[in-house]
């Protein structure tokens, strides 16, 4: 994620700031990619931080306009946890119009967001048909090193949930293009096989012990709709981490030029190459620290392959041309 000009001052904003340095509301406009003080606000502003502008009075972002269902204030925590939920949302969204997903130019549909706080039944996280399922008690930090835990994970955070679900919806889009899904099924394997049973069998029986050769983690063994969820989520990943340290003012050996952009690279493996070095530059400074790596994952060549393939298709971007020779 980039830093972004302060249009009331000097000096900088995060993507997630709400006001100046010098006091002055500003909002960031994803149409322009900019933050703004002249503009009409979202009606979530006061409710749940929201920072993005809107089309008029009264009416809500581009985000949050995607959310469909919203949980019950009354709930405990559940505003708190819902504004953490839509702030990591507004972040993945804003990756992926860098290559023109969601934006005005894409012609498919957006996703439909249901973010929903568990009561007495937990929330089972999905996507079905273009709506993505969230359970905003993951916002909390203590749900969530509980679950990671309980699930032997290495890596649970928002963002990744929400760059996990919507790879699905990116997946369900995607599918209706004959040479998508005759490729996707060459390298990850047949997703028509029985998902019930697929993930059954994966919690049953656990992953392969070969995973790691084939699979960045292993849920991503337990079916082909999981593996490209989980390997769409590791190029977001991979990229945006490489675009954040940049934006930071931070250098690497391996960058090739001053302004290399991560999200323009068309050769994937040179992407993954500097992402993996800044990864593994970033473990090492946080294990000075006692906390766990930033980036803790092995990248065999089967699974590069699978990235590079991903990294492809949403490069194209929502409305793809394709040349006679393909």
């Amino acid at each position: 994620m980039q830093m972004f000009p302060n249009p009331a001052g000097t000096g900088s904003l995060f993507f997630d700031n709400m006001t100046s340095p010098e006091g002055v509301d500003v909002a960031y406009d994803p149409g322009s990619r900019a933050f703004v003080t002249d503009a009409v606000f979202c009606a979530n502003r006061a409710l749940i931080g929201c920072n993005w502008t809107a089309p008029e009075e009264g009416a809500m972002c581009k985000s949050c306009a995607m959310t469909a269902m919203s949980p019950d204030p009354s709930m405990p925590d559940a505003v708190a946890n819902w504004a953490q939920a839509e702030t990591s949302k507004r972040w993945v969204l804003a990756n992926l119009r860098t290559w023109e997903w969601f934006s005005p130019i894409d012609t498919g549909p957006d996703p439909i967001f249901h973010m929903l706080a568990e009561g007495e039944k937990p929330v089972v996280m999905g996507h079905a048909e273009g709506v993505v399922t969230i359970s905003i008690e993951e916002s909390d930090p203590v749900v969530r090193a509980e679950r990671r835990e309980a699930l032997s994970e290495r890596y649970r955070t928002m963002i990744g949930h929400m760059r996990h679900e919507i790879a699905h919806m990116l997946w369900w889009r995607l599918s209706i293009e004959p040479k998508f899904i005759k490729a996707f099924r060459k390298l990850f394997g047949d997703e028509r096989a029985d998902y019930g049973k697929a993930l059954e069998k994966h919690y049953g029986d656990g992953a392969p012990e070969d995973w790691q050769e084939r699979f960045l983690t292993s849920y991503a063994s337990a079916h082909p709709h999981e593996d490209w969820a989980e390997t769409t989520a590791h190029l977001l990943h991979l990229v945006d981490l490489t675009d954040s340290f940049l934006a930071a003012g931070l250098q690497s050996p391996d960058v090739p030029a001053q302004e290399w952009n991560p999200y323009y690279e068309s050769d994937t493996q040179e992407m993954i190459g500097i992402a993996a070095g800044i990864a593994v530059g970033i473990n090492q400074v946080n294990r000075s620290m006692g906390l766990q790596d930033l980036y803790p994952f092995v990248l065999s060549d089967i699974s590069r392959k699978k990235l590079d393939f991903v990294h492809e298709w949403l490069r194209r971007g929502p409305n793809p041309v394709f040349s006679d020779a393909e």
